[in-house]
């Protein structure tokens, strides 16, 4: 069982297509996990990414984009080990800066894939 399982789950009033393209190009997972190397095992096109982590943590990571009403449930999976023996007070501050991290993900694409969308208004097709 992995020492970190990170589960979030975000709200994109646009469609998964739109989303997808946000993760397409790999320099976009650099910017978004600077010290993970990752490594695609199995891309679902407008349903997601799937990827093995190495780097600072080792393990698997998922992007999955479920379609829900006019726009894209993100949901993000992170289950990975800090390599060797990390202290429990060391995989509790990983744990949270990882935590953190996604939701900083999730809500930076909503900010610019939403392009100043107005609550209630519906998302503007591509």
């Amino acid at each position: 069982m992995p020492s970190l399982d990170v589960v979030d789950e975000t709200f994109l009033a646009v469609p998964p297509e739109v989303v997808a393209a946000a993760f397409a190009d790999p320099s976009a997972w650099t910017r978004y996990w600077p010290d993970l190397i990752l490594d695609v095992y199995l891309d679902r096109g407008a349903q997601g990414l799937r990827w093995t982590v190495a780097g600072a943590l080792v393990g698997t990571m998922e992007v999955w984009l479920e379609q829900v009403l006019d726009g894209t449930l993100l949901h993000y999976f992170l289950r990975a080990d800090l390599p060797g023996e990390p202290s429990p007070k060391r995989l509790r501050q990983e744990l949270r800066r990882r935590q953190l991290a996604a939701k900083e993900v999730s809500l930076g694409l909503k900010t610019t894939l939403e392009a100043g969308r107005a609550p209630g208004v519906p998302p503007a097709l591509p």
